[in-house]
């Protein structure tokens, strides 16, 4: 379910941040996805793509799913 090289990760990365650069600030706090039960902002998600990669791979791949990004 994660992307399976670090080209893909990278290519869901720039993806998510050239939406999320263009988001609304009021928006940015709305919950896209949940992950393990729990909801997930973009602005949590960026936080988990700058500091935690492990959720940021999952996060994305949902994204991607979801056809957000």
């Amino acid at each position: 379910m994660v992307p399976t090289t670090s080209a893909d990760y990278k290519e869901l990365e720039l993806r998510f941040l050239r939406i999320y650069d263009n988001l609304p600030l009021d928006e940015r706090t709305k919950v896209i996805v949940f992950l393990d039960d729990e909801p997930v902002s973009w602005k949590l998600a960026r936080n988990y793509i700058a500091h935690n990669p492990e959720k940021a791979k999952r996060i994305l791949e949902k994204l991607k799913k979801l056809k957000i990004i």
